[in-house]
């Protein structure tokens, strides 16, 4: 019995076919064409995590180096630069802070909804991650422009105190979907410095002509913005929710004139206004004019006192806990 098993197994071993040549290189092939597809499909992996590195990541570059060579020309208008070899960028100078505690300077940021990056200035001082959105120092930008030039932004965007407006289009981006705290500089001819802080600081996109809203207020200086004391002086000189104006788009409450023309720069007027960042740079404070046109803050120096510095900056309100004296890096 054990013989005749044996002797089958024997024969249906040398009955049992061997592949021909053309079966081995059929068999090599699906082996290759197996490995690369595990190969593709490594590659599609890579190729998405560099996407996500790329969209995640948070590098940053200085812009300007503190030991670069001055420039000849320092009246030439420079807007927010949107060249550069990084791919990814910080959202705002408060993220840059929280990644690296990073110094005061010119950064490239990338809000999420931009559709490229743009210059600031980060204040990493006064508890930090303060984005710079508007400057007066000396009267060097003229800030009497049209609707085009506040969309885009307009000053010089090289050294630390030099004079500029972010830009609508990017302060709208820098804002959107956020809850931002806005807080508001000052500094008169005698060197006094205040501060007005407002919450949920936002501006609405183009086709609204970028309203303004705020909240609370808290500071030093006066809720100018909500246009300061009485009723009527709120009803007719509050900001909020006042569309933005400009010398050649009049979008202001004041039916016989336009408020930005008058007042020499473009903001969210009323009829007209108790705050005016944007007016006619005075020296020497005092002045004397047909209109309050200067660069005002009713409700700390009043209407003919023309500020000597002006700063607004934004960040995300969980930075508070953190808040400095007030006295702001910049200045």
């Amino acid at each position: 019995m054990t013989l005749m098993l044996f002797l089958l197994i024997v024969s249906q071993a040398t009955a049992a076919p061997r592949p021909s040549e053309s079966e081995s290189c059929l068999l090599d092939i699906s082996k290759l064409q197996h490995m690369i597809k595990g190969l593709q499909n490594q590659l599609l992996i890579g190729e998405w995590q560099m996407k996500e590195l790329r969209e995640n990541s948070w590098m940053y570059s200085r812009v300007l180096s503190q030991n670069s060579t001055k420039e000849t020309n320092e009246h030439i208008t420079l807007l927010p630069t949107t060249s550069g070899n990084l791919i990814v960028y910080d959202h705002d100078c408060s993220m840059l802070y929280d990644r690296q505690k990073a110094p005061s300077g010119y950064y490239r940021i990338k809000p999420k909804t931009a559709a490229e990056p743009f210059l600031v200035y980060c204040d990493m001082e006064d508890g930090g991650g303060w984005t710079i959105v508007q400057r007066r120092k000396n009267g060097g930008v003229d800030f009497n422009r049209g609707w085009s030039d506040y969309k885009d932004g307009f000053g010089h965007f090289k050294r630390k105190n030099d004079e500029y407006w972010l830009g609508n289009e990017h302060m709208y981006a820098l804002l959107l979907g956020e809850s931002s705290l806005m807080k508001i500089e000052l500094m008169d001819w005698t060197g006094a410095k205040a501060h007005s802080i407002y919450e949920n600081f936002r501006i609405a996109a183009e086709k609204d002509n970028y309203r303004l809203q705020f909240g609370l207020y808290s500071g030093t200086a006066g809720d100018a913005l909500s246009g300061g004391g009485n009723v009527e002086e709120q009803w007719s000189a509050s900001h909020n929710s006042m569309q933005f104006s400009t010398r050649d788009a009049d979008h202001d409450r004041f039916i016989q004139g336009n408020c930005a023309k008058e007042n020499k720069g473009g903001w969210w007027f009323n009829r007209c206004h108790a705050a005016n960042l944007n007016g006619k740079y005075y020296k020497r404070g005092e002045y004397k004019a047909k209109h309050d046109n200067g660069v005002l803050w009713f409700t700390w120096r009043g209407w003919w006192h023309s500020l000597k510095f002006t700063t607004m900056k934004v960040r995300p309100p969980y930075f508070m806990d953190s808040l400095g004296s007030g006295d702001g890096g910049p200045i």
